[in-house]
């Protein structure tokens, strides 16, 4: 039991003005795991003002000395891999071989990225008789989800840090606990007092004072689309900056020629990450007619070798999903999908064989799905796959493109110059060809409903940068 009776405040654990306590429960036993504080406007005013007051000194360091103690953030983070990974596995119910690779694999490499962009980064530029420069944008404020909660915040806090911000976190109240051994890092490396802060509670409390204080110029948000949109509003008073990462509904185009036996399970393999609690899962898988049986069975039969089950026992390749809420919501869409006349090929709303207690759902896959159903159209966030087969390649190009988002994708093909062509018509801002892995260098955002400007990389760095010109 980890009970956390402070918030991080100006360089210092304090404890909040408010009372109220959040429990977080392990996902797998259902049992409550730690508490966090329940943090008020209060809370918030005092953190923003601590990185508004912070702003003027850490934005004027060199750009050597962020590197260095953004080196010494990832160097403390990778030390403490193991203790942090099986955290986050309690918290999220991620199979502990991915916690380690992934919910702190990639933290880290954000921070080592962001050490090096630190120094390489071309802050000023000359354009004709201009210098350009681009100079941090003030305060941030990171409002991140639990589904890879330390990814996330990293993802946010290491590039707002090497631009030369200052940040007011508030991480999720369903799997905060992570958050936490963050800020300790970052005070143990001696980070200067309140150039990072840290904030818990619930988004309609803490992270609408969050978006809609005053001092606070940018607003780097992840979650749901239906929050997104209630950010920008909250946003659009101050006219701050608002970087978005919102959801997903991601296809996976196989084409007629493609390679099935590689394609499919791959594509499940893609669904299927993280329970489906992945804002870029491919989670409809779009089949020319003519291969629909043998994709369905390749599917089926992929999908039954993810074992649901403890996330620290080896033979585990599918953990339990994050809350009950969110198990009563996949369910709720698998009902769904039955009722709307989708055929389901194997799974269910039946709780998985000798597993009442904890948050699991049974790996599912539907097929002869139609793009107006709802498991066809709205965001499932669990191990669901929807199958729509389709009679030509425009059609496929016009289903994938015919959701609200647009954030992930990719295309099969035996001809690789083809699949490329395909990809490029699909409106989504990221898109795999032929099983392309992912790059944590490469830009991470999504067009239309999936959100507003990009993450990782030096893309990641340039969204907590204002551009000035001074003519000469």
């Amino acid at each position: 039991m980890e009970a956390r009776d402070k918030i991080y405040i100006g360089g210092s654990w304090v404890p909040s003005s408010g009372a109220g306590v959040i429990e977080v429960v392990d996902s797998t036993t259902e049992e409550v795991m730690g508490t966090i504080p329940e943090g008020t406007p209060d809370d918030v005013e005092k953190a923003v003002r601590a990185a508004s007051e912070a702003f003027p000194a850490w934005s004027a360091t060199s750009r050597e000395e962020r590197s260095k103690l953004l080196a010494r953030v990832q160097e403390s983070l990778a030390a403490r891999t193991e203790e942090i990974a099986t955290l986050i596995s309690h918290e999220v119910g991620m199979p502990i071989t991915l916690s380690n690779m992934i919910q702190v694999g990639l933290p880290v490499m954000s921070f080592s990225t962001m050490a090096q962009l630190a120094l390489d980064f071309p802050f000023e530029e000359e354009v004709g008789n201009s210098l350009v420069v681009r100079e941090p944008a003030g305060v941030v404020g990171a409002i991140t989800p639990w589904n890879y909660p330390l990814h996330q915040i990293c993802a946010k806090v290491a590039p707002a840090l090497a631009a030369g911000c200052t940040v007011v976190l508030k991480p999720s109240e369903v799997a905060p606990l992570n958050a936490f051994r963050l800020a300790e890092i970052l005070d143990d490396i001696g980070l200067p007092a309140g150039v990072f802060n840290l904030v818990t509670g619930v988004g309609p409390v803490v992270g609408e004072a969050i978006a809609s204080h005053p001092l606070v110029d940018m607003i780097s948000f992840t979650g749901s689309t239906r929050a997104g949109k209630r950010v920008m509003q909250l946003a659009a008073d101050n006219v701050k900056r608002v970087a978005l990462e919102l959801g997903g509904k991601s296809a996976c185009v196989i084409l007629e020629d493609a390679d099935l036996a590689t394609a499919v399970p791959t594509g499940v393999s893609m669904c299927y990450l993280n329970s489906g609690q992945t804002c870029s899962a491919l989670t409809r898988m779009l089949v020319a007619r003519s291969r629909l049986a043998e994709v369905e069975q390749l599917a089926a039969e992929a999908a039954e070798t993810y074992t649901p089950g403890d996330p620290f026992d080896p033979a585990t390749r599918l953990g339990p999903l994050v809350s009950a809420a969110q198990r009563e919501r996949v369910r709720g869409y698998v009902e769904s999908g039955i009722e709307e006349g989708a055929r389901l090929l194997t799974g269910g709303v039946e709780p998985p064989d000798g597993l009442e207690k904890g948050f699991f759902v049974r790996p599912t896959v539907f097929s002869d799905v139609t793009p107006t159903m709802r498991i066809a159209q709205e965001e499932i966030f669990g191990p669901v796959l929807s199958i729509l087969p389709y009679d030509t390649e425009e059609q496929a190009v016009e289903i994938a493109n015919g959701t609200p988002y647009g954030l992930a994708g990719a295309v099969w093909s035996t001809d690789a110059g083809h699949a490329e062509q395909v990809a490029r018509r699909l409106r989504t801002g990221q898109v795999d060809l032929n099983g392309g892995g992912f790059n944590p260098m490469a830009p991470f955002g999504g067009y239309k409903q999936s959100g507003i400007g990009r993450e990782l990389g030096r893309f990641g760095i340039e969204e907590y940068l204002e551009v000035k010109s001074l003519q000469r």
